[in-house]
């Protein structure tokens, strides 16, 4: 049953795969779940966070490195295919990159909609996972433009009568948001402090507001911690192994921080958490038989 069932998740840049959700990706490749990778850029305007990665050569042939890096990632987590909507990275709020007229900031919502449209009736995923339309802490055009792709996609892709040249209309059964924890971040945060290692949160960070309220499901992912680990690592010019925010601690108690992913469902047809206060466990919760 569960061979029939598929995830389709949509990232904005190489490197958001494997900092949002791989574990969950990864345990549901072992259920025998298919998992679709949308990846709306290529991060060429991404900085080189690597020191050791930072040469002439590497900035030079960073559009097809960055290519490679992702596709090392998606083979570490698991995901059944990619699909590449091409765009440009939009850079940074208030760069020169926003206003490039290839940028994923520059498309019109009906041209990058209709592509997932395409992608979501070829795939037919019960599940979509995406971005919250609250980016506040990390307001990047492209996180905010998967947002409003996102949504416009599914608001018609099961509709017989938007574009059937796009293909045979396919409701999608769920939307979720990826969502960061507040609650974690202090944990970490108080992890350091307790083993007397300087914290890599800032006070601003700390203050910031996250989704707690809102996140729905809360998948366990034991055992996984390794993966999203070698997952961020393969994105070698984006992420510094020697990285105190994301490596600081001991593996084994980042796993214990770290073991579950949080999600926020935006929209069901088929039910969500039925009892107050308690976390769905399961995206695929209320879906069987592919349905």
């Amino acid at each position: 049953m569960e061979k029939s069932l598929t995830l389709l998740s949509v990232h904005a840049h190489p490197d958001d795969e494997s900092s949002k959700g791989p574990a969950t990706i990864a345990k549901l490749r072992d259920r025998g779940i298919r998992s679709i990778l949308v990846t709306c850029t290529g991060g060429e305007e991404g900085d080189i966070n690597n020191p050791a990665m930072d040469r002439p050569e590497i900035k030079e042939n960073l559009p097809q490195i960055r290519r490679e890096e992702l596709d090392r990632a998606i083979r570490i987590i698991g995901y059944n295919k990619l699909y590449l909507l091409g765009y440009k990275d939009s850079g940074m709020p208030g760069s020169a990159a926003n206003s490039n007229p290839g940028s994923f900031a520059q498309a019109p919502l009906e041209e990058a909609g209709d592509k997932l449209i395409e992608i979501i009736r070829r795939e037919n995923p019960q599940v979509m996972v995406t971005y919250h339309e609250d980016q506040s802490g990390y307001p990047h055009p492209d996180h905010l433009k998967v947002h409003d792709v996102s949504i416009y996609a599914f608001d018609r892709c099961g509709d017989p009568n938007y574009k059937p040249r796009l293909g045979s209309p396919h409701q999608i059964s769920k939307l979720y948001y990826h969502a960061w924890s507040s609650g974690r971040v202090k944990a970490f945060h108080e992890k350091f402090l307790e083993l007397g290692l300087k914290s890599p949160f800032s006070e601003e960070r700390l203050s910031r507001l996250g989704n707690d309220e809102e996140i729905t499901t809360r998948v366990d992912v034991r055992g996984y911690y390794r993966i999203r680990k070698d997952a961020l690592l393969a994105h070698a010019t984006q992420i510094d192994p020697l990285s105190n925010f994301w490596f600081g601690l001991p593996d084994d108690l980042s796993e214990d921080l770290w073991h579950y992913e949080d999600y926020i469902l935006a929209r069901s047809s088929v039910g969500g958490a039925e009892v107050p206060g308690a976390f769905e466990t399961d995206l695929f919760e209320h879906i069987s038989d592919g349905k």
